[in-house]
């Protein structure tokens, strides 16, 4: 495919959560002076700095983007998508693409986690699909399916196609999904986002070899999750 293309930008927040954090702040800001100037007391200025003040520390936490790139090469290997754990790594049949056995490699982001997803491998994207669903906690079996989720497939340089599933949890309520059908795309890019918490499934060859373990940390765009034959 050639040389790898980087195409990250240098920020920090990720955009997603730009305009929330901002109108958050200002709200906070006008509600706190109107507090503090208003009354006789100083305690219930304070009472909500701490409370709401903690809460946008949070999201400012949640929406956070580290800028990374994976140093080495990257020819046949899987990185994770996100940041979270190792919920699932076994041998699945995979029905509704494929139709037959894959490794199914699963990594559930908790709410202080790095939401933004990444580009697991170099390839073209084949189809990207979005599919309505339920809202069952992320790190159950029955997710996968049943949530609401989106699927890119991706054809690796060597032809593979590696399915990567954005799903929905309990509390997450928007999956923004990147990636666009006929794109070349890169380990080091930003193929979408997930709010609040929410797992990444990565469905592989049974030839791949696994590099992660069942509860392991991942770090997106860092962490080799499994090698391709």
């Amino acid at each position: 495919m050639g040389e790898r293309i980087k195409k990250l930008k240098k920020i920090r927040i990720h955009r997603e959560g730009t305009h929330e954090l901002t109108w958050s702040a200002l709200a906070i800001g006008i509600i706190g002076y109107i507090l503090w100037r208003f009354l006789n007391t100083t305690i219930p200025f304070w009472i909500f700095i701490v409370i709401f003040g903690a809460a946008w520390l949070m999201a400012l936490n949640f929406y956070r983007c580290p800028i990374r790139y994976y140093n080495g090469d990257t020819d046949k290997l899987v990185v994770a998508p996100a940041d979270g754990k190792i919920v699932v790594l076994e041998e699945a049949e995979e029905n509704e693409y494929f139709h037959d056995k894959r490794l199914m490699i699963s990594i559930f982001m908790s709410p202080l986690n790095v939401h933004a997803n990444w580009f697991p491998v170099d390839g073209k994207v084949k189809f990207v699909h979005h599919q309505n669903g339920n809202y069952h906690k992320a790190w159950l079996p029955k997710a996968s399916e049943e949530n609401e989720h989106s699927d890119i497939m991706i054809t690796t340089p060597d032809g593979e196609d590696i399915l990567v599933r954005q799903i929905a949890g309990a509390l997450a309520r928007r999956i923004v999904t990147y990636a666009k059908e006929g794109e070349e795309c890169y380990i080091d890019e930003h193929m979408g986002f997930i709010k609040l918490g929410s797992r990444v499934d990565v469905y592989l060859p049974l030839t791949a070899k696994a590099c992660v373990t069942m509860g392991q940390p991942t770090t997106g765009d860092q962490t080799v999750i499994a090698k391709l034959a």
